[in-house]
């Protein structure tokens, strides 16, 4: 058999999804032998009651031992991790439960890999850098967006080098995930709409990968689908639980296709943004999408062909329409919930372009997945049509 063929699908070891799924909680911890579990969240979610809930309900169930780790930031630090890791260690934990978006839950994964590792937190970037996991992990997404709770990578911010870097291993996938919607339901809407967008970008960028499978092609296209309908219904009635519960598994097919099939320039070029001016995931995501679609149309007018058919397009669309009937979906559903489309509009300055395309060119492990090549020049190009 020729090996180069052989296709892995990797998710977390067990999920959950569904409305009411979260009560599910109890049991699987018990399945895990966790007793005394450290969870992850943040302070958004807190004040939204929703870790209340959750310790009321474990407590109820006779869950006695429980730590709070709620100090994450929106893009989550390497200092915040080892923080949360220090609290792990000093209350003595048996395992992780990671409730909230994906700062907490790549928080939550970081430190998973990191408990019991005596290496500096920096030595564990890289793919495969990773020791055994020691401890449970359990993750509950509280947005529709980051698909986090299914891939095996932790996004976490270089703040000296002013740039995102990934831990990748599949000792990051979670033992279980439970894509509640109900957890989603108290989501203000401007993360519902950067998340949603951020869920899109995972479709859409999984779909052209040069890793693209039979496998994750059909979970890249029904979120893009699903997200089509059900994003801006999500945004403008927050507590419209069937649309909530739409975009939660959407979320979740977008997390199962680019953990498994990758991401490309958009993020590439969205993670300078994050490090340098503290954007966040999906709306540096969000304003690099169109411009880097217009770049990659060319390289595949068959593929965007399809995808054209997911954002609603007639069968008998033309590949020379189908790349601008997907830019003007795109941009159609980003107005819809009101992202900002230009980089000025979050006070970044002209002159940074050049060092941001500097920044972005070194982000080759997204940048080997897009069908495109681009170059400094290029990047710096998409960059300016994005400005």
């Amino acid at each position: 058999m020729d090996t180069s063929s052989v296709q892995i699908f990797k998710t977390a070891r067990r999920l959950l999804t569904g409305a009411q799924s979260s009560r599910e909680l109890y049991r699987e911890m018990c399945q895990l032998g966790t007793q005394n579990p450290l969870i992850v969240t943040d302070r958004g979610v807190s004040d939204a009651g929703i870790t209340a809930q959750i310790i009321a309900q474990l407590r109820d169930q006779g869950i006695a031992d429980l730590t709070v780790f709620d100090a994450i930031t929106a893009e989550p630090e390497m200092a915040v991790v080892e923080a949360c890791r220090d609290l792990f260690v000093q209350h003595q934990c048996d395992g992780i439960i990671a409730v909230g978006g994906g700062s907490a839950m790549d928080t939550a994964k970081a430190v998973a890999v990191f408990v019991g590792d005596e290496r500096p937190l920096s030595e564990l970037f890289g793919e495969d850098q990773v020791a055994s996991r020691r401890y449970p992990l359990i993750c509950l997404p509280t947005t529709a967006g980051t698909g986090s709770e299914v891939t095996n990578i932790s996004i976490l911010a270089d703040t000296e080098a002013q740039i995102k870097k990934g831990i990748v291993s599949n000792e990051l996938l979670p033992d279980v995930a439970i894509v509640a919607p109900e957890l989603t339901l108290s989501c203000p809407p401007s993360v519902t709409a950067a998340s949603g967008i951020d869920a899109l970008v995972h479709a859409v960028e999984s779909y052209l990968s040069n890793f693209a499978t039979a496998l994750t092609e059909p979970y890249s296209l029904a979120a893009i689908t699903k997200i089509r309908a059900s994003l801006e219904r999500a945004y403008r009635q927050p507590d419209d639980l069937a649309a909530r519960e739409e975009m939660a598994t959407a979320s979740l097919m977008a997390g199962l296709a680019f953990g498994n099939a990758g991401v490309g320039a958009v993020h590439a070029l969205a993670y300078p943004l994050g490090g340098r001016y503290h954007l966040s995931h999906g709306m540096s995501n969000a304003v690099m999408f169109v411009p880097v679609m217009r770049w990659n149309q060319a390289a595949c007018p068959g593929r965007f062909v399809a995808l054209a058919h997911a954002f609603g397009a007639a069968p008998d669309i033309r590949d020379a329409e189908a790349g601008e009937y997907v830019l003007s979906e795109i941009q159609r559903l980003c107005d819809a919930v009101n992202i900002p489309s230009q980089l000025r509009a979050f006070n970044i300055p002209e002159s940074a372009l050049s060092e941001l395309a500097l920044a972005a060119s070194g982000v080759t492990r997204l940048l080997r997945n897009n069908p495109r090549e681009l170059s400094v020049s290029d990047i710096e190009d998409i960059y300016r049509e994005a400005y």
